[in-house]
């Protein structure tokens, strides 16, 4: 029974000797190509990239800007008191979104 019939996730080094078995490449080949993808992923979400990546048929990676926050009074949920909540600065987040091939992949498993 392998682990991943146990219900656990593979391990870093069982997906690269999974994809190496299964494309004839070795492990270090493998690593190799996730490693040129993350170097993708980071030159197209920087700043002067186009703030989105796909991996063909499984995801896209998009940067989001998330806007500032005032300063605001909200509800402490623990006392019921009206609390100042701090201001929040701009900020830049990933976001992936799942692809119609990715559903229905695992809507077909």
């Amino acid at each position: 029974m392998s682990k991943q019939a146990a219900g656990k996730p593979l391990s870093k080094t069982e997906l690269y000797a999974k994809i190496a078995d299964t494309t004839g490449l070795t492990k270090k080949q493998v690593e190799e190509v996730f490693d040129a993808f993350k170097t993708e992923i980071k030159e197209a979400l920087s700043d002067t990239g186009p703030g989105v990546i796909q991996l063909p048929g499984l995801l896209k990676i998009v940067k989001v800007v998330r806007p500032a926050t005032k300063e605001k009074m909200v509800r402490s949920p623990a006392t019921g008191e009206m609390v100042l909540a701090a201001a929040k600065p701009e900020k830049i987040v990933p976001k992936a979104r799942v692809l119609k091939a990715l559903k229905d992949m695992v809507a077909g498993s």
